[in-house]
């Protein structure tokens, strides 16, 4: 029997709800041995990312940790001009006031080792409960914890412009494959209230970043947007490589 397999995770599925999919698969599938095996998944993915998921089976789950450091690769969207306290899709929306801008972003500069932030919505747990919890709870910690990571390379892979028309119907699109209470209901409607200009442009930056274990590519398209002055925010995330 294999004991790992790379499936590709589906937008709106947690990492578990991928695994389980792909166990009814394989046993549908006539791989009965299957239906009571011990699986996991090694390297999550936020419920708005997309991508390669590893699962382990059996006897492989025991080597999950040798697993989790290893590099992957992204191709990232990111919207100029907006921010979202979940800093993708799946967040209450602030737009910045200003249009936007001509001044490019220097994604070099993004290149080596750094201290990155967790989000505030995130499974990172502070005292044992998780960052998710306690930013839903309006009790998030004075100072947000830090991991040291590395971004190896970044390409840009094009850069275009969107209408608030285009842009409100590509993230209802994503959240309604949401399953679960991610605030859908409260998120939904605070993007038809500040998207309500149809006509409304945002800049829209494609990047390929190959990056350490546990970079998130959410808090990079943050930190680019405070950095430029007007927000940023991930509009898709997809892994597209796992570097053995």
């Amino acid at each position: 029997m294999k004991l790992s397999y790379v499936i590709n995770k589906q937008i709106g599925e947690t990492p578990l709800e991928a695994l389980e999919r792909f166990r009814a698969e394989q046993v549908a599938q006539g791989h009965t041995e299957l239906t009571d095996v011990p699986m996991t998944y090694a390297g999550r993915l936020d419920p708005m990312a997309e991508g390669e998921l590893l699962i382990l089976i059996g006897e492989e789950c025991k080597k999950k940790e040798a697993y989790l450091g290893l590099d992957k690769e992204y191709e990232v969207e990111i919207v100029f001009g907006i921010e979202t306290d979940t800093y993708d899709v799946l967040g209450l929306v602030n737009v910045n006031d200003t249009n936007i801008t001509p001044q490019a972003v220097d994604v070099s500069s993004y290149v080596g080792t750094f201290s990155q932030s967790y989000p505030p919505y995130s499974s990172r747990t502070v005292d044992g409960v998780p960052l998710h919890a306690m930013a839903r709870a309006g009790a998030l910690p004075e100072e947000m914890p830090t991991k040291e990571v590395t971004i190896y390379s970044i390409e840009e892979l094009g850069r275009k412009t969107i209408t608030a028309a285009e842009l409100k119907a590509a993230i209802l699109h994503k959240i309604a494959q949401v399953k679960g209470d991610f605030r859908q209901a409260e998120i939904t409607q605070k993007w038809h209230k500040v998207l309500n200009d149809d006509t409304r442009e945002f800049e829209v930056l494609k990047l390929r970043i190959a990056c350490s274990s546990g970079t998130y590519m959410r808090s990079l398209a943050h930190r680019m947007g405070q950095e430029r002055g007007n927000g940023a925010f991930a509009l898709s995330i997809k892994r597209t490589k796992m570097l053995f």
